[in-house]
């Protein structure tokens, strides 16, 4: 029997109490089977970083049991940072594996909202400011979760930019700056990765409830983008019953555990009753979810051909290593403090309290209850070994309530769709306390051959429901620093974080590392990079300003704001910004430099163009000049020399890494087609190609420009 037919069969022996079982939460992270004829609850569990902790069924509480400690993955911004695809492709593996051994059907992930600003909370969950990059990570990640029988549900949908306000914030957002920026990688993810499920995102999208908009789901996802998938919402995402009904929404889920009072539960039935709806409505949402179990092998006898996964097994653990090793971002090297030689080395000091601080546990829905989680610390003293004398200074006090609020799981998962009191977590320090961790830092540094300060962020600052409200170091860091690179010049500075921080002491440190959240083997990757076990190749998946008003959106006031928000930047978000102002920033999009040099020559452009299609086909000469083997990756960056509407000066289009050992010499190529130069335009209502000249450049960041010509294109 052919599937729909199938689907439809199935729909027609349902009562309406048992269709409407299946369409809401009886669960906090399920939905109600039906027995009688074989059909099992759908199970979901975040997220993006590892399979979340269970919880008991109708109570915000863990189990209890020892039986569900998980492998932590880094996170989004890392990911992206290694603007590697085929670690991406890994990275959905393993969490698709270890989703499917842990008996999940859906896996929450992954998270492509676009950074439009610095300041959001959750941005560490977020990939990056460029649609091309998000694109190219999340539709591999997509397809390796869900060659494990469990559905990736990629989220959220969409312009969910702010945690401020975040259940009931307006985006008001114009239909070009969507089209180019917001939905491009959700389309990706599910016309080329084909995520079996979408989330709605919390806010409003011009008006309507993302979760429930008819403009967005019904319009957009259905009938433009064609979607066959099951739509579910974010918990606690729904607010009427009538609109969540008629619109493209499958699954209403929640936080609370009253799942008879969801708005797509008794309130639905009795509206249907009524003969207010009709039952047409939810016949679709089953449709749509039975189709769901028939792809990951739930039904019938194709349940003993479906994969049963594994998890927190040592392959996993490698997986996240080498995830993490191509993560870290060497910002600054000058006069090469980098790697450290660790010949003739005795004493060596580790200042800073992220040097010891576990982040897998903290930070909203993405926590973990990780199997384990390696320390930077733990990562130094594992490669140095027992030969060298490892120090530690705490050297600021981290001062907030964080752990008040996971005291208590059931009050901050029940209450987690309230606006939080960002001084109820974030807190002043004492001057005392920190005077004397500073001196104590500085008399240590002045005593040792090596000083490595580690500090940056922790998940009071990157955290679900509370957003930024500067970029600056909290706890008296920068001071700190200060004080360390005085007394020891050759200190090397870490800054382990989920979204950019000031760094007003940059022009004195000789070197800088940048490292994203980083999973269970983060500690180790760090390690590795420091001492030259690993030459680093990760870039900036994200534009670090020198300041937060730097950035656009909080210039405006467009940022952070209750009630509503306007998107009167429009495209200049990141780089977009940033290079088409010709701004000076801190560190550019797509920086971050290696223990070798590469030189870029010979770039050539073949342009052929046809009624409906353009090719251009680029090839390029890349060459390791320096002493060690390195991986470098080519970016490409696309700008439109005389267009009749606004154009950034140019945007990333496509990219590849390459691995390259001392002197060895490869040549690049890459194929750019008609999206590439293509532009939404308000008036056709479709994306089009303007006649005219183009330029394309191949550079090593986006103002790191190392080869650039120009095509002409005549349609």
């Amino acid at each position: 029997m052919q599937t729909e037919t199938w689907i439809q069969d199935i729909v027609s022996q349902l009562t309406l109490e048992e269709k409407i079982g299946m369409i809401h939460g009886n669960g906090l992270f399920r939905t109600g089977g039906v027995e009688r004829l074989g059909i099992p609850p759908l199970v979901m569990t975040d997220g993006p970083i590892g399979i979340r902790a269970d919880f008991e069924d109708q109570l915000w509480k863990p189990n209890g049991m020892t039986s569900d400690y998980t492998s932590y993955f880094p996170c989004g911004s890392a990911l992206a940072a290694t603007f590697n695809p085929k670690l991406a492709k890994l990275n959905g593996q393993v969490l698709g594996e270890e989703a499917r051994g842990r008996g999940k059907d859906v896996l929450l992930a992954p998270s492509i909202n676009i950074k439009r600003t610095p300041l959001c909370g959750r941005n560490f969950e977020y990939m990056s400011e460029d649609p091309y990059l998000v694109e190219a990570l999340c539709v591999p990640f997509i397809e390796g979760i869900q060659e494990n029988d469990v559905a990736a549900c990629v989220k959220h949908l969409a312009a969910n930019s702010q945690e401020t306000d975040r259940m009931a914030v307006d985006t008001i957002v114009d239909e070009r700056t969507l089209e180019e920026l917001y939905l491009k990688a959700f389309y990706a993810a599910i016309t080329k990765g084909r995520s079996y499920c979408m989330m709605g995102a919390y806010n409003k999208l011009n008006g309507e409830f993302c979760c429930s908009s008819k403009q967005l789901l019904n319009k957009l996802v259905r009938e433009d983008w064609n979607y066959d998938g099951t739509i579910i919402s974010d918990w606690g995402g729904v607010h009427d019953t009538i609109d969540a009904a008629e619109s493209a929404l499958d699954i209403e889920m929640d936080v609370h555990y009253e799942f008879s009072s969801h708005y797509l539960a008794e309130p639905l039935k009795k509206k249907v009753e009524e003969g207010i709806l009709e039952e047409a409505l939810i016949d679709k949402k089953v449709s749509n979810i039975l189709r769901l179990m028939k792809r990951l092998h739930m039904l019938g006898d194709e349940q003993e051909t479906r994969k049963s996964g594994i998890y927190s097994n040592m392959e996993h653990h490698q997986a996240a290593l080498d995830i993490a090793r191509e993560s870290v971002i060497l910002l600054k090297n000058e006069d090469d403090r980098l790697p450290i030689k660790t010949k003739g080395m005795r004493k060596i000091a580790i200042i800073g309290e992220n040097a010891i601080r576990i982040h897998s546990n903290k930070g909203g829905s993405s926590e973990l209850k990780a199997l384990y989680e390696t320390s930077p610390l733990l990562g130094i003293k594992k490669v140095l070994g027992g030969n060298v004398s490892v120090s530690y200074a705490k050297g600021y006090e981290v001062a907030d309530k964080l752990d008040s609020i996971y005291d208590d799981e059931e009050s901050w998962q029940a209450s987690s769709t309230q606006e939080v009191d960002i001084s109820s977590i974030r807190m002043g320090t004492k001057a005392e306390e920190q005077e004397r961790l500073r001196r104590e830092a500085v008399e240590l540094a002045k005593t040792v051959d090596e000083v490595i300060f580690i500090g940056g962020l922790n998940h009071a600052y990157d955290l679900e429901g509370v957003d930024r409200e500067d970029m600056i170091l909290p706890y008296g860091q920068d001071s700190v620093i200060e004080a360390v690179l005085e007394a020891n010049p050759n200190t090397v500075v870490v800054m382990i974080a989920g979204s950019p921080v000031e760094m007003p002491w940059a022009d004195k440190a000789k070197a800088i590392v940048y490292q994203y959240y980083a999973g269970m083997e983060g500690g180790t990757a760090l390690a590795e990079v420091l001492f030259g076990k690993v030459n680093p190749s990760g870039k900036l998946p994200e534009t670090f300003p020198y300041h937060a008003t730097d950035c656009l959106p909080v210039q405006l006031g467009e940022m952070g704001k209750p009630g509503y928000v306007t998107f009167k930047e429009e495209l200049k978000v990141g780089y977009r910004q940033y290079d088409t102002e010709q701004k000076e920033v801190a560190f550019c999009f797509g920086h971050g430099l290696s223990y070798t040099k590469f030189e870029y020559s010979d770039m050539k452009a073949t342009v052929t163009e046809s009624d409906d299609e353009v090719t251009v086909e680029l090839s390029l000469m890349i060459e390791n000049t320096g002493k060690v083997k390195g991986q470098e990756i080519v970016q490409i960056y696309v700008g439109s020399k005389n267009p009749s509407v606004f154009r950034p000066l140019h945007e990333l289009k496509a990219f590849q890494k390459v691995t390259l050992a001392p002197e060895e010499k490869k040549e690049v190529k890459i194929k750019l087609q008609k999206d590439t130069f293509s532009y939404y335009s308000m008036e056709e209502k479709q994306f089009i190609i303007e006649a005219g000249t183009y330029t394309i450049e191949a550079g090593s960041s986006s103002r790191d420009i190392r080869e650039c010509l120009t095509i002409e294109l005549h349609r």
